[in-house]
């Protein structure tokens, strides 16, 4: 990675690999948020996501089965149909906490929201595919380049990322997006091409091994700035998986990059953080819950603990 101000440093604590309360593995998951008493994992291979409570792990159906499958992977050949909900968002709906998921729009597919309220854990889902060709257009994107994988809430508004690969040429980007008009569009209470998309901008992460820093996930820290999760993953497109040659913590002001930290590697392996979400904040250090990806359908997810040390 090039050299930044270094200021960032990064330890792992807990690892835990994830597990429904039946045994069978959490898989892909790819974004994490608070939900209720706990937290809410998304699963980019499959319908329904991973409620995790008081040492419990619950599945949460979030969409119906498409086209029979409520899984879906490259070897059973179903991977083109699956809804790929790539970000978690905390949000509000009626002044009730709620958990905001959005597809990755990386093909017509996956161009769903869908939220969640703590009360109850029941979902409403609506196609947002108008809003996400505008996304496309805001960040002069070609066909096929659009791949939103993180979210990071600033008050009333989202920033929501484009992964990015600088292997097509497309460097990581980000557009602001109002909340309570992302929640009434998958409320049905306003059209998607309606709500505003605005401040697209685009960063520069650097490469690793010759593989370009994309973000996967990004969480806004209580003074404004931003930690993105970044991954360098040797892909040519937004759909095919490759291998992740390096996962970093990215620290960002405005427009700007401060730094970048490699993430530790567990277990002897690249972790692929998905997902962040903020534990706490004390003290100059940040402790933040991650979910890591295998890409491997027969691997359960990890939950890190990630403590982060500003400088």
């Amino acid at each position: 990675m090039r050299a930044h101000s270094g200021q960032v440093r990064i330890s792992v604590g807990d690892v835990r690999a994830l597990r429904f309360d039946d045994g069978t593995p959490v898989t892909a998951a790819s974004a994490v948020a608070p939900l209720g008493d706990g937290w809410l994992v998304a699963q980019d291979d499959s319908t329904s996501a991973a409620w995790l409570r008081d040492g419990s792990v619950t599945p949460l159906r979030l969409l119906p089965p498409v086209e029979g499958h409520d899984r879906f992977s490259e070897a059973a050949g179903t991977k083109r149909l699956k809804p790929d909900l790539e970000v978690a968002c905390p949000a509000e709906v009626d002044g009730e906490p709620a958990v905001l998921l959005l597809g990755s729009g990386s093909t017509a597919r996956r161009t769903r929201g869908v939220l969640v309220r703590a009360h109850d854990g029941r979902p409403v889902a609506a196609e947002l595919g108008p809003l996400y060709a505008l996304v496309a257009r805001r960040l002069g994107l070609d066909d096929g380049q659009l791949n939103l994988e993180g979210a990071s809430r600033h008050g009333g508004t989202v920033r929501w990322f484009n992964r990015g690969n600088l292997a097509a040429g497309v460097r990581p980007g980000s557009v602001d997006v109002p909340l309570a008009a992302l929640v009434d569009a998958v409320l049905d209470r306003t059209d998607a091409a309606s709500v505003p998309v605005e401040q697209p901008r685009v960063y520069d992460l650097g490469e690793v091994a010759g593989v370009g820093l994309a973000v996967t996930d990004a969480v806004a820290l209580p003074d404004g700035r931003l930690l993105l999760s970044a991954a360098a993953e040797d892909t040519p497109n937004a759909v095919d998986d490759g291998p992740v040659v390096a996962a970093a913590l990215v620290l960002v002001e405005g427009d700007d990059v401060l730094d970048v930290a490699a993430v530790p590697e567990v277990d002897g392996r690249v972790p692929k953080v998905e997902g962040l979400a903020v534990r706490s904040v004390r003290d100059g250090a940040v402790h933040l819950l991650a979910v890591v990806d295998d890409d491997d359908p027969t691997r359960p997810s990890t939950a890190l603990e990630l403590h982060v040390d500003l400088g």
